[in-house]
């Protein structure tokens, strides 16, 4: 049985779990109100910047640029995006059961699966597996920038335009609420909507300036960037709110435990103090005999 000592060591150490807990919950909050924000201003401009170029692309020949080639799908690239870091519940574990069913679908229809990662869990949970990645970025969670979506789009297009893969399937949490995320599953190349809350806009005898070239030229690859940078995004809000929920459930499980350890120490000074009055009461009757 647990001593009066031990039980109140136990909720010390609770109650600094639980302020450790309660701290991080107010540092992901503020994190997540400006990465929401950031998220919120460049779903408009992706969904539509997706929208229009998907609709110019049904009038324009698949020769106008590389990124609007479909081939016939032999190897499939899958990016996948989770965080570098862990406390955040089920993040990062529903975005992996969902790329591996995904993955073993595609093997399944005979496709050869090559793999890259967003993100330290990824990349640890496919080197735990020993599985071979063509790349992989870390370290740019709570510090995404343009430039970041610029360089994973340019590795992405260099191997989709040297015919290295077919398709580039993209898999990432896109948020919903503080308390809900959805794992999005969509194809990146060639030019496909990602889950886009536009309708494809209809396109009837349309006029390019300065020319078509030129403008798939620019804005194809530029719309790959969008994309990936609206994922970033998207992955990086819904980080935030799944650590500062799973916080507040650890802060509200250890201060649970608080009570529970507090009612026990309770009881067993209570039974101490009991059994210290009968020791007294019995020597005193020992001693009237």
């Amino acid at each position: 049985m647990a001593t009066l000592r031990d039980i109140k060591r136990r909720i010390k150490a609770v109650q600094s779990t639980s302020k450790i807990t309660k701290a991080m919950k107010m540092v992901s909050a503020a994190k997540f109100r400006k990465a929401q924000q950031r998220m919120f201003e460049m779903r408009p401009y992706a969904d539509r910047m997706n929208a229009i170029l998907s609709s110019l692309a049904n009038g324009a020949e698949s020769e106008i640029h590389p990124l609007l080639a479909v081939r016939p799908r032999k190897n499939v690239e899958v990016l996948v995006i989770t965080s570098d870091r862990g406390l955040c519940g089920a993040f990062n574990t529903n975005i992996l059961k969902a790329a591996a069913r995904h993955i073993a679908e595609l093997k399944k229809e005979g496709f050869e699966i090559s793999i890259s990662s967003v993100g330290r869990k990824a990349r640890d949970y496919y080197k735990r597996r020993s599985v071979q990645m063509r790349k992989a970025w870390t370290g740019i969670s709570g510090k995404i920038s343009y430039s970041n979506a610029q360089e994973i789009a340019a590795e992405v297009i260099e191997n989709y335009t040297n015919e290295t893969v077919d398709e580039v399937i993209l898999i990432y949490n896109e948020f919903k609420s503080a308390i809900a995320q959805k794992v999005v599953i969509a194809r990146l190349l060639p030019l496909a909507p990602i889950e886009s809350s536009e309708e494809t806009l209809p396109v009837f005898n349309t006029i390019y300036e300065p020319s078509k070239q030129e403008i798939f030229s620019r804005l194809v690859p530029k719309n790959v960037e969008i994309q990936i940078f609206r994922a970033l995004l998207e992955s990086q809000a819904s980080e935030e709110a799944a650590r500062m929920a799973a916080m507040e459930n650890a802060t509200k499980a250890a201060n649970d435990m608080i009570n529970s350890l507090t009612l026990q120490f309770n009881k067993a000074r209570q039974a101490s103090i009991t059994k210290e009055l009968m020791d007294i009461v019995g020597g005193v009757e020992a001693l009237k005999g």
